[in-house]
C-alpha cells in the first residue's frame, strides 16, 4: 500500500465530516472518490495533505504523516490540485511551474529541466510565457496540474479536475490523467462528480456519504450497488447517465 487511512476522524464541532474512515490506495492505481455534496471528500484531502488536523492515522510510504504541515506532506511526495483552479494568475506559465519545481526539489534537482519536461508532457509548448490569466480554462487547469507534477510527487490528489470543462476538454483532460499514471507511474486519487469520468479512469471507486465509506470496488460494480443508486444516483437514476 502506498497510502492507508486508519480510523480517520474529523469533525467541526458536532458536525462529523470524516467518520472513522479506513481505506487504502495501492501503488500505481487510480482510485476515484464520489458522493453527494458534504460527504467529506474534500475534507479527506485536506486532512491527508495537512490542511486540517484530525485523529487516527494517515500512513504514506510506511510513515504516519497525520499532523505534518502541508509543505512537509508535499516533500514526502504528495501533491494536489483544488476544486477551484489555483494559479498565480499575474505570472506566466513558466513561473507557475518554477514555483512547483523549486518547492518540490528544494533546489536539489535541475528545475529548468523539470519545467521543460512538464511543459512537453502536458502539451503546453509555446504557452509557457503566456500570463496564466490569459489562458483558456483547460490550459489553466493543465497549468495547475503541471505545478503539482513539478513537485515530483509519488501520489497525486485531484479534486474535481473536470469541473467546468466541455465534453471534449474533459476527454482531453482524462487522457492527461491516464498518461500521468501510465507513463510517470504516479498513483492518483481523484474526487469527481461526473460518473463517466470515474468509470473511464479508475481501477476502484469509493462512495462516501456523511463521512462514511458506503461502497468501494470496481466502478462497474459499485455503480450498481443499491445503496449507491439510492444515496448518490438518486434512486432510479442510471450510473451511466450521470
Amino acid at each position: 500500500m502506498l497510502l492507508e487511512t486508519k480510523n480517520l476522524y474529523k469533525s467541526f464541532g458536532e458536525l462529523v465530516v470524516v467518520d472513522h474512515l479506513n481505506f487504502d490506495v495501492k501503488q500505481g492505481e487510480i482510485i476515484g472518490i464520489a458522493g453527494p455534496n458534504g460527504a467529506g471528500k474534500s475534507t479527506l484531502f485536506n486532512v491527508i495533505t495537512g490542511f486540517y488536523p484530525a485523529t487516527g492515522e494517515v500512513i504514506f510510504n510506511n510513515e504516519n504523516i497525520l499532523g505534518l504541515k502541508p509543505h512537509q506532506v508535499c516533500h514526502r511526495g504528495i501533491a494536489r490540485t483544488f476544486q477551484i483552479t489555483q494559479t498565480f494568475d499575474t505570472l506566466p506559465v513558466h513561473t507557475n511551474l518554477e514555483v512547483g519545481a523549486h518547492f518540490g526539489t528544494e533546489g536539489k534537482n535541475d528545475e529548468e529541466q523539470i519545467i521543460k519536461e512538464v511543459v512537453s508532457f502536458l502539451g503546453l509548448q509555446g504557452k509557457d510565457n503566456i500570463i496564466t490569466s490569459h489562458l483558456n480554462y483547460l490550459d489553466k487547469k493543465l497549468t495547475m496540474l503541471g505545478v503539482a507534477l513539478a513537485t515530483s510527487p509519488r501520489l497525486l490528489l485531484l479534486d474535481e479536475s473536470a469541473s467546468g470543462l466541455s465534453p471534449t476538454e474533459t476527454l482531453e483532460f482524462m487522457e492527461s490523467i491516464k498518461k500521468i499514471n501510465r507513463e510517470l507511474g504516479i498513483t492518483i486519487v481523484i474526487i469527481e462528480h461526473i460518473m463517466k469520468v470515474l468509470i473511464g479512469l479508475c481501477n476502484r471507486l469509493m462512495i462516501m456519504e456523511n463521512g462514511l465509506q458506503i461502497a468501494i470496488g470496481p466502478p462497474q460494480e459499485v455503480t450498481k450497488d443499491p445503496r449507491v443508486v439510492e444515496i448518490y444516483l438518486g434512486g432510479s437514476a442510471s450510473a451511466g447517465s450521470k
